[in-house]
């Protein structure tokens, strides 16, 4: 058998079994959904919602990461209070930090495909949730410049939706970073085995 076809063979049978990976989805939907409650305060109270967004798609890979985040947020759309200040429904989604929340798909695709194609050690996963983050910020900035009908300039909307929130996210980052190597890793290992 080809080297290549040797490594699809392996890497097809280190996938976790449906079992393994509903149960692993549904506790990062739990995980993004407690993630979402705490808030640390501050003049511009923050969340562990991205946190959470860049733990998952580490233990879970691109696709069920984005699955994971997709079934939070259409549970969030539903009515259930899993979004920031225990709040459901469309009219937060529809509010002007909606566009931060449906960016999380965004950010699981490019943080998952970068870690599928330079792998998860420490700088790849750096440069992954770094450019996640970027795509998250350009939805919600977007999101938000339309909610504010035209009175918000670029600028402005920078100043006010990003700046203050670049030093929380990276901190989120290396969290995200460190728990997966102490513990996400080990998990992974376990749900490929079972």
């Amino acid at each position: 058998m080809a080297t290549r076809e040797l490594a699809a063979v392996e890497r097809s049978s280190a996938q976790p079994t449906i079992k393994t990976s509903a149960i692993l989805i549904v506790a990062c939907v739990a995980l993004m959904t407690v993630c979402s409650w705490i808030r640390v305060p501050g003049p511009i109270p923050v969340t562990m919602q991205t946190f959470a967004v860049f733990f998952t798609v580490s233990l879970l890979g691109t696709r069920r990461g984005a699955i994971a985040i997709a079934s939070w947020l259409a549970i969030g759309l539903a009515g259930a209070p899993v979004f920031a200040g225990m709040i459901g429904g469309l009219p937060y989604l529809l509010g002007p930090t909606g566009g931060y929340i449906i960016g999380f798909i965004g950010t699981a695709f490019v943080t998952g495909a970068i870690i599928d194609r330079l792998g998860s050690k420490i700088p790849a996963m750096i440069l992954a949730m770094v450019a996640g983050l970027a795509v998250c910020y350009a939805f919600g900035t977007a999101w938000f410049m339309v909610i504010s009908a035209g009175s918000m300039t670029l600028q402005g909307a920078l100043a006010m939706c990003i700046v203050p929130f670049i030093v929380p996210d990276l901190i989120k980052i290396a969290l995200a970073i460190v728990l997966f190597k102490l513990f996400g890793e080990r998990v992974r290992s376990y749900a490929a085995k079972h």
